[in-house]
């Protein structure tokens, strides 16, 4: 048997500017995250066991664009396997794949970044190969594209690496140190939201007025260089007002919702410092930065704002 898991993700500052250019921060969330087991089976082929999305297949029976199913297969040639054998004898009569996620599926938390890292991880350790984080994430980004059309490709690799990440598009990923330690409370709106539409729409306002969009794009930035230089100083209450700010521009942007702004007023009422949606907007998720005594309090605020399933994930 081989297994793997990984970690959720949320978005400090920076989503949508960021598939333009602009830098971001990321941070892993270990409280939440996918996991993969697989093992020999008396059945022939590769047969694919994911109840939270319920899916029990064989992985011939998947479209090659389904994304369980194009991550096997990438995952497979990167190692120097094909399918077809693979699953007639090597271990067995075939092997099985089970996946099980505490994840939030589309909630902006890298449901599907988490998946493909984990099921990476386990088919690699399965096989006796080493992959490097690299190689890793860079297959997990194959499956993002389709997920999210033209992703940032942030997901993967804060997922991969499980550290606090500063993501330039195309100029790999900068893991950085925290000075201080600072709270996050993450409320889920429980609103599915495709990313792949709200990042489509995003093109389509900066399609129609560039000057402007780019302007909010190098604001964005400008927060993003900011903060990072505020975490690393061990600064942390500073980054409330980046928050707010971000949000703003984000909401200029129409990504934001009604659902969002309700839980960010909320969070902000209770005394956090500063609160903002977090990743690709319309739904998933928010999140506000609060002093270690506030959490509760705040926490309390969403539940009655109309939080998900009565419940909020903390990040220290």
């Amino acid at each position: 048997m081989s297994q793997a898991s990984a970690p959720g993700k949320v978005i400090l500052f920076g989503e949508h500017a960021v598939v333009y250019g602009q830098p971001a921060l990321a941070v892993p969330v270990t409280q939440v995250h996918a996991d993969v087991e697989i093992e020999a089976s008396s059945k022939p082929g590769i047969w694919i066991d994911a109840p939270d999305v319920h899916l029990s297949s064989g992985l011939d029976a998947l479209a090659s664009s389904h994304p369980i199913a194009a991550t096997v297969k990438n995952t497979l040639s990167a190692l120097g396997f094909s399918p077809s054998p693979l699953g007639r004898g090597d271990r067995g009569e075939g092997i099985e794949i089970r996946i099980r996620s505490t994840i939030p599926v589309a909630s902006g938390l890298g449901s599907g970044a988490a998946v493909s890292v984990a099921i990476i991880r386990a088919l690699a350790g399965y096989l006796d190969r080493h992959l490097t984080d690299e190689r890793v994430s860079a297959i997990a980004y194959e499956t993002e594209k389709l997920h999210h059309g033209t992703p940032s490709g942030i997901d993967n690799s804060v997922v991969t690496y499980a550290k606090p990440v500063y993501f330039v598009k195309g100029q790999g990923v900068e893991t950085f140190h925290v000075g201080r330690p600072f709270t996050i409370v993450i409320g889920d709106t429980g609103i599915s939201a495709s990313t792949r539409e709200s990042v489509g729409d995003v093109r389509m306002l900066w399609r129609a007025g560039r000057s402007h969009v780019e302007s909010l794009f190098a604001a964005i930035g400008s927060i993003v260089r900011t903060a990072r230089q505020l975490i690393q100083d061990g600064t942390p209450r500073g980054l409330g007002p980046l928050m707010d700010e971000n949000h703003a521009l984000l909401q200029e942007m129409t990504v934001s919702s009604p659902e969002l702004d309700r839980l960010v007023a909320a969070g902000r009422s209770a005394g956090a410092w500063g609160a903002k949606m977090s990743g690709g907007g319309r739904g998933g998720n928010m999140i506000a930065l609060v002093g270690e005594d506030d959490a509760e309090p705040v926490a309390d605020a969403l539940r009655d704002a109309g939080i998900y399933d009565q419940s909020a994930v903390f990040f220290f």
